[in-house]
């Protein structure tokens, strides 16, 4: 399936996208040791603690990173999203490029609005997403990295091996 924007995209882009979209998932080697740290991410949530949030956060990356043997990513945790006319901004992914070394992964902890703290599905989904990104350039090697079918399946993947399979195992 591609989305609307495909149309407008160069050849050279078209073949990209349609080769992220063949992929659905991204199989990590062992999630099981990763589940406490998504449960310590819930906890650092609670705290309401930009400091807390941002270690488990890089703490996090780091080990799926580590386990798919790849490049490393800062990650930086913001308080309230920035919004404009388009909407609130959750997260953002910049690759290695320019001044930037090491990608960096900026995510925000706080809706725009109401400045709460986002809830803790919805925060993890947004680090996956932008762990996603890292992970097309990086471990898929891809040249680009779109929002495709296959894009957020693999995030769904992700999520999947780190939180829906763990709430499983504990129900057992």
């Amino acid at each position: 399936m591609v989305f609307n924007y495909y149309k407008r995209l160069s050849a050279k882009s078209k073949r990209i996208y349609l080769a992220s979209d063949k992929i659905e998932a991204i199989v990590l080697p062992e999630a099981v040791p990763l589940w406490p740290m998504t449960e310590k991410l819930a906890a650092a949530l609670k705290t309401d603690k930009r400091a807390a949030v941002e270690a488990v956060c890089s703490q996090l990356a780091a080990g799926i990173l580590q386990q798919l043997k790849t490049p490393p990513v800062n990650i930086k945790v913001m308080a309230a999203r920035p919004s404009n006319d388009y909407g609130e901004l959750h997260g953002f992914y910049e690759g290695v490029e320019g001044r930037l070394k090491v990608a960096r992964i900026t995510l925000w902890m706080r809706t725009a609005q109401r400045k709460q703290v986002v809830a803790y599905r919805s925060f993890l989904r947004t680090f996956l997403h932008e762990l996603c990104h890292h992970l097309d350039y990086e471990y898929l090697k891809l040249e680009d990295s779109f929002h495709t079918e296959g894009f957020y399946k693999r995030e769904s993947s992700l999520f999947h091996q780190l939180v829906t399979d763990a709430s499983a195992a504990a129900r057992d």
